[in-house]
């Protein structure tokens, strides 16, 4: 506190400069704070997939179909312990940019193959007495102000030439976790079954719950085997393997991330450690008068430290406080980031990247200015 009315006096010294270079690095970690986000909404999926679950697909593509009758054919499989089914609807709500998963599910195993999604028991059983019942995850219920008991009409360009199609809300599900997606919207394979008689019998994915996790593998390998040189190959990966074959689709966001992230903090840490050795050369015979009343070359040090921290910590906190505003409102991409949210740890990173950024840059200016000889620095005033 002894240094806080020098540090006052010197920020206010050239208000313009200070004012810019608080503004660099609240500009910098909101781009830290976003560029996060971003990161965490793509992967969150990858970090929280069963790791005792497998997604099995048709080998050409994931958008060609299997038969149903794997069904019965995967139960004879050793280590395959649960087995559940989807399809891809692709349905369109008022407008295409309202984008949110929809599927087709085979609800009698739905619930025990994704424990983490929960739905109350009486809605559940409504959904189930219903063919043209759905489960809407609260994101999506809340995005559009849906309610139990209303009527959602879906346009399907994929089946029917667009018909629209309609379902009755009976349910409404939330994520054990905050990463947990809750945008997806569920509805009855038999009725998607049943109205597409060209494409009768058929799922898009199967998914095995396997008896013990580490032979997740093994189980694999088996499933493929068994359908090895059918009309309908599969492909069988871990459903961690899977979500994150799909992030790769994107391509290396870690890697975009990461450069972008390390230019922007490259050159904060210039701007910085140029602001603050003008600083000091602009105020060489004030540490002068400082050090001949008495003060240390640790003191003259550790004030200029904390300057320089001052900058980077305001300017930090201010970038990373507006960063979560805006992650606040939710996804700004219509549904491609259901989970999107600035975590505390990430936040409390992002203050500390910036507080080392601090030191950093005013290291050098500090160590110039703690070393001042009184004689020579008096001589230059």
């Amino acid at each position: 506190m002894r240094y806080f009315p020098l540090l006052l006096a010197n920020l206010r010294r050239k208000r313009v400069r200070t004012a810019l270079t608080i503004a660099s690095f609240a500009v910098a970690l909101f781009l830290f704070g976003l560029l996060t986000t971003i990161d965490n909404a793509f992967y969150a999926g990858v970090d929280v997939a069963g790791v005792d679950r497998l997604v099995i697909r048709n080998k050409i593509s994931l958008i060609m179909p299997m038969p149903i009758s794997y069904y019965e054919r995967l139960k004879q499989i050793e280590g395959v312990e649960l087995i559940s089914y989807a399809t891809w609807f692709g349905g369109i709500y008022q407008d295409p940019k309202n984008f949110f998963p929809q599927m087709a599910i085979e609800p009698e195993t739905w619930r025990n193959m994704y424990p983490e999604y929960l739905v109350p028991e009486d809605q559940w059983q409504e959904f189930l007495k219903d063919r043209q019942g759905c489960i809407v995850g609260k994101q999506t219920a809340d995005k559009y102000g849906w309610k139990i008991g209303d009527k959602i009409p879906l346009l399907a360009p994929v089946y029917h030439g667009g018909e629209t199609w309609e379902f009755n809300l009976h349910g409404l599900y939330v994520g054990k976790r905050k990463s947990d997606d809750q945008t997806q919207f569920w509805f009855h394979f038999t009725y998607l079954d049943e109205r597409t008689p060209y494409d009768k019998g058929f799922v898009g994915w199967y998914m095995v719950k396997v008896d013990r996790a580490d032979r997740a593998d093994v189980v694999a390998k088996a499933i493929d085997a068994r359908f090895e040189n059918s009309p309908f190959e599969t492909t069988s990966e871990t459903e961690q393997a899977f979500a994150a074959g799909f992030v790769k689709q994107f391509g290396n966001i870690k890697l975009i991330l990461l450069s972008v992230g390390s230019v922007v903090f490259f050159t904060l840490l210039l701007i910085t450690g140029s602001n603050m050795s003008l600083s000091v050369r602009e105020r060489i015979g004030e540490f002068a008068v400082l050090k001949t009343i008495g003060f240390s070359d640790a003191r003259i040090l550790i004030m200029v430290l904390l300057e320089s921290v001052f900058y980077s910590l305001i300017g930090g906190l201010i970038g990373l406080g507006l960063s979560k505003l805006f992650t606040m409102s939710g996804d700004p991409t219509g549904g491609l980031l259901p989970v999107f949210y600035l975590s505390l740890p990430k936040m409390l990173l992002g203050a500390a990247i910036a507080t080392t950024i601090g030191l950093a840059a005013g290291l050098i200016p500090a160590l110039i200015a703690g070393r001042l000889n009184i004689v020579n620095a008096l001589r230059r005033v």
